[in-house]
């Protein structure tokens, strides 16, 4: 199509606006812990929402894309994005008037439907980019995702700005690249898909799939989410914590960022010297010994290498995947690309976001009844949280780890600012936060070093055990390069993936 270029650049600012928006959440964790009283457990669970309704509406999408067509599913999109953003102002006034339990369920709604805008473009804009360029279709698809972690860089730098303006602000910043895909999509022809071009059926599409390889594919790819966009949820309040500086940990965001933006537009060269599936094990291999050494960390210098090592390992996982079902299942694209993205993004937020926040919770609090049980009886959570089948546990308490770690100026400011109405149905949140600031405050210096303690240590052990993830990847791509390597290859690469060899009977 003569308009495939701008269609491309759509698809690369939808992945802006969802960069902008991730990174900026993650920047705004601290925020929303301190202010609001969440433990990490349920900032996860608020991050880990968004993801997952990012993996239930990929599914959807493209499952719907080849009856609705490419260009409705993405003017959706661009009403859910608005919607979003309409939310993330009420959430103040919300927690002003009833608490921490509703504050909670409106970030988590807001970065829901957020997150249903974001699943709708991914499920259009990867089958439609794989349409578009058939003859370079990885190369393509990493250029294409490259919007993500620009989004990313844009969003890192828009977090140096919290404090000074308001959160809801700062977040919202992602409705700038939303109009201008809106814009574009309102005015561009879109093409049509196979199945809408009559060259495959529906049935068809998903017979090509069946097979224990694509199955391979999805448990990998289900790690991919798990390993990049649950770490990456996580990563810029880990490493501030690591290195004890909020601005440190949002700068070594923003540079490995900008690492994998450069680095997405030259995998195709890659791809070309050493195969698909080996640059995927590669990158498995470097992102367990960035994990790694990120959780060793102990020095701004180190870090910053321990940062490179992990992006370099993430930079082409999520592209290059879908880049091998476009290329080995071609006709099959809209729907093997819908099942691939929704593994990713539930594994991400099912597993990712609140998984790690879990470990995060789990060994901080571990350690801290150990080393320092009277101060745990002071900052724990009132309510214990759950993860899949493991122990119900108690965290601390965000925001009165938060008062803890500023000596109580944040609260004091905050009481001061709303003076007399303190007393008001509307101030209980606050109220209950200076109430117990108040109790507490003569132990506050013997109980904000054993807490950063345990939170630091809570941070790297969450992370190190992640690790293990990039790890398992690289054992399933292995399994696949033999399995790509099998006498059946002769009929075809497609045929060992269970897609029937050129010429066979659906």
């Amino acid at each position: 199509m003569e308009n495939r270029k701008t269609l491309l650049v759509a698809g690369f600012l939808t992945l802006i606006a969802a960069g902008i928006g991730f990174a900026v959440r993650g920047g705004l964790l601290d925020i929303w812990s301190n202010k609001y009283g969440f433990t990490m457990t349920e900032l996860g669970q608020i991050t880990g929402g968004g993801l997952l309704g990012f993996g239930l509406v990929i599914l959807a999408a493209g499952l719907l894309v080849d009856w609705i067509g490419y260009k409705p599913l993405m003017m959706i999109a661009f009403v859910c994005h608005i919607v979003s953003a309409i939310l993330l102002f009420s959430a103040t006034p919300v927690f002003n008037a009833a608490g921490k339990d509703a504050v909670y369920a409106i970030l988590f709604w807001s970065a829901f439907i957020f997150a249903i805008g974001n699943g709708i473009c991914e499920g259009v804009i990867n089958p439609l980019t794989a349409a578009l360029y058939p003859e370079q279709k990885t190369h393509y698809l990493n250029i294409l995702h490259a919007g993500w972690p620009a989004g990313l860089v844009i969003g890192g730098l828009i977090v140096f700005l919290k404090g000074s303006i308001g959160w809801e602000i700062l977040l919202a910043t992602y409705l700038i690249p939303t109009a201008m895909y809106g814009f574009i999509v309102l005015k561009e022809k879109f093409p049509k898909t196979d199945a809408q071009s009559g060259n495959i059926s529906y049935g068809g599409m998903f017979a090509r799939l069946v097979g224990p390889f694509f199955i391979i594919l999805l448990i990998a790819h289900a790690c991919v989410g798990y390993v990049e966009l649950g770490t990456d949820s996580w990563i810029n309040k880990i490493t501030s914590n690591i290195l004890s500086s909020a601005i440190l940990g949002t700068a070594l965001f923003i540079y490995t960022s900008l690492l994998m933006t450069g680095l997405r537009f030259f995998a195709g060269p890659i791809v070309h010297r050493i195969s698909s599936l080996g640059l995927l094990l590669a990158s498995a291999c470097i992102g367990a010994c960035g994990l790694y050494l990120i959780s060793i960390g102990d020095s701004v210098p180190f870090m910053f290498f321990a940062a490179t090592v992990y992006a370099l390992g993430k930079t082409f996982l999520w592209p290059t995947m879908l880049g091998v079902v476009g290329e080995r299942f071609p006709q099959s694209a809209t729907v093997a690309m819908a099942l691939m993205g929704f593994v990713g993004m539930t594994s991400a937020g099912y597993l990712g976001g609140p998984g790690i926040g879990y470990k995060q919770d789990y060994y901080a609090s571990q350690y801290i009844q150990e080393n320092n049980p009277e101060t745990f009886a002071r900052v724990k959570a009132p309510n214990e949280n759950k993860f899949l089948f493991f122990p119900a546990i108690v965290g601390i308490d965000g925001s009165k780890a938060g008062m803890l770690g500023d000596n109580g100026e944040a609260i004091e400011s905050d009481v001061a600012i709303a003076g007399d109405a303190i007393n008001e149905e509307g101030f209980k949140g606050l109220r209950e936060q200076y109430q117990w600031w108040n109790e507490n405050k003569a132990n506050a210096e013997v109980d904000a070093p054993p807490v950063a303690e345990a939170t630091l240590h809570g941070s790297r052990m969450a992370i190190r055990m992640t690790a293990l993830v990039p790890a398992t990847m690289a054992v399933l791509y292995l399994i696949l390069m033999v399995a790509f390597k099998s006498p059946r290859e002769e009929h075809g690469a497609a045929s060992a993936l269970g897609e029937p060899a050129p010429g066979a009977e659906l």
